[in-house]
């Protein structure tokens, strides 16, 4: 049956709304958060990647909360995906999420209240009347602002059946045109979900006139399940992140409820905008602005997901793809042939290289990028794609950074005390550092906290490589903590030391940009 919809129109019953909260959810990972121009990035690949409604983020939460929902409306003010700004029930939130989002051309106000006995007496020490009271409320106040309004029961897996009725009854009555129902803390098994959703499908007036969606959490792995379960079931939106990034142990992967969907139409009928050729450089940009990679045998977007050791299956792969693929690389973005580049490679080709990795430069970037592609060409016999893609989005991401790597040497040998000299460039102005270390790279991060004084404590040191070989390039990942802000930086060189040394300097440009970032008192967050 097909139903109208203010920001979509008619919806057809088989098609499932996308809604994406990489931007608000995903970067209340701990390490997780992005600056103003790495959000926009991150915007931009999204609404390339086809989601149907983008929640850009928390207004009432800071001030540079507010500006990053702000920016991203006015990015897309003529068209684009729906840009969603997330509000408790409070008046001055829900205000302050119409102020945000008012610039976009579709706007929605995602405003929520928790609904579990166990969080009205602990959290919110609310009746279940004042609880009905403030949904109605608070859907009534965002309404008048906007026409899409979505409500959502905080911990609605844990909610009493007969109570989630009436809650979910009153925020219909009150104008939401969408009701979700998280699996705030990731305790429900597919059978929960789908019976709630059923559940409130038959019993709540009004149900048929409204999108139901799914939230999952993946505390016991079971998010994408749950997510699938929840279509089953009658939903018809999805919330989902990119690589699964959120809370605790993540949300639901976006990537892979988009690919089940499309690989099992048999038994999950449904389709969505997705393009899922873009789905590999989305989760490799949101890696790289983050600091955080996925792990290789991560489904759909792992380096590994495609990758065959075993003889047997190598064997039938070589016969027939299918025999253990059950969808194609280059479905979701994945290139068949990675050896195309070397030193003697000319501007043109690395466009074009670029071009079809899905990066599209401008000059001075491009400019910036071919020259260290020139120079690690002469670094290493071959240079492959995923070469590539770790150059470019070090070179891109970081060009914003306050604080930028402009040299490093160090001295080191065997029974000889290291020591490391760094020259960085900190607001426009050349900063030199010495410092000794325990080895080389405690050297080079010694320089470098003299040059800039922190108090953060290096939580994580982790080094991959990116391609086989001697020559391959190392991609760092460093960790730092201070006053319980906790960020990731990454960075990629052939050289170990100099990648290391990237990684601790983007790991400081997103603790200077966190150390402005505040919250109001007892900020509560969405499930």
């Amino acid at each position: 049956m097909a139903l109208n919809h203010p920001s979509f129109g008619t919806i057809d019953d088989n098609r499932v709304i996308v809604f994406d909260t990489t931007l608000r959810d995903g970067e209340q990972s701990p390490g997780f958060s992005m600056n103003l121009e790495e959000k926009l990035r991150m915007a931009d690949a999204l609404a390339e990647l086809g989601i149907d409604v983008m929640e850009a983020g928390f207004p009432i939460a800071s001030q540079g909360d507010f500006e990053s929902v702000r920016s991203i409306a006015e990015r897309f003010a003529k068209d684009g995906p729906v840009v969603c700004g997330l509000s408790r029930s409070a008046p001055g939130d829900i205000l302050r999420a119409a102020e945000a989002v008012k610039p976009a051309a579709r706007q929605r106000i995602h405003t929520f209240l928790s609904t579990s006995d166990l969080h009205m007496r602990v959290k919110l020490r609310m009746s279940r009347d004042e609880v009905l009271e403030a949904i109605q409320k608070s859907v009534e106040l965002a309404r008048n602002h906007v026409a899409d309004v979505e409500w959502s029961a905080e911990d609605g897996s844990r909610t009493d059946p007969d109570f989630l009725c009436r809650c979910v009854e009153t925020a219909i009555k009150a104008g939401a045109t969408t009701i979700n129902i998280p699996d705030t803390v990731g305790y429900a098994v597919p059978e929960d979900l789908a019976r709630i959703f059923r559940m409130l499908r038959e019993r709540v007036p009004g149900a048929d006139g409204v999108i139901f969606s799914a939230h999952n959490h993946d505390d016991l792995g079971l998010a994408v399940a749950n997510t699938l379960a929840s279509l089953h079931a009658g939903a018809r939106q999805i919330e989902a992140t990119i690589n699964g990034i959120g809370e605790r142990a993540g949300n639901a992967s976006l990537e892979e409820v988009a690919m089940a969907l499309r690989t099992r139409q048999d038994v999950i009928p449904y389709s969505t905008g997705i393009i899922t050729q873009n789905i590999l450089k989305t989760s490799r940009l949101l890696a790289t602005i983050t600091g955080f990679d996925v792990q290789p045998n991560k489904a759909i977007v792992g380096r590994n997901a495609f990758a065959h050791e075993s003889g047997i299956h190598q064997d039938g792969v070589l016969k027939d793809k299918t025999t253990y693929e059950i969808m194609t690389p280059e479905s979701v973005g994945w290139a068949t042939n990675s050896l195309v580049l070397g030193k003697h490679s000319g501007r043109a080709a690395f466009r074009d290289k670029l071009a079809t990795l899905g990066y599209t430069l401008g000059d001075n970037q491009l400019n910036d990028a071919f020259k260290r592609f020139k120079d690690l060409a002469d670094r290493k016999k071959s240079v492959y794609d995923e070469d590539i893609v770790a150059l470019v989005d070090d070179e891109v991401v970081r060009i914003k950074d306050r604080v930028k790597l402009v040299g490093l040497t160090v001295a080191t040998g065997m029974g000889t005390r290291p020591i490391a000299s760094v020259a960085l460039e900190v607001d426009g102005e050349a900063c030199d550092g010495v410092a000794g270390g325990d080895g080389a790279v405690d050297a080079a991060f010694n320089a470098v906290q003299q040059v800039v004084p922190h108090r953060a404590e290096l939580k994580l040191y982790a080094v991959q490589s990116v391609t086989g070989g001697t020559d391959a390039q190392a991609r760092v990942t460093v960790r730092l903590e201070e006053d319980g802000k906790m960020v990731d930086g990454q960075g990629a060189d052939t050289d170990t030391i100099i990648a290391s040394t990237r990684a601790y300097v983007h790991a400081l440009n997103k603790l200077l940009a966190k150390r402005d970032r505040t919250a109001p008192p007892e900020m509560m967050r969405a499930g």
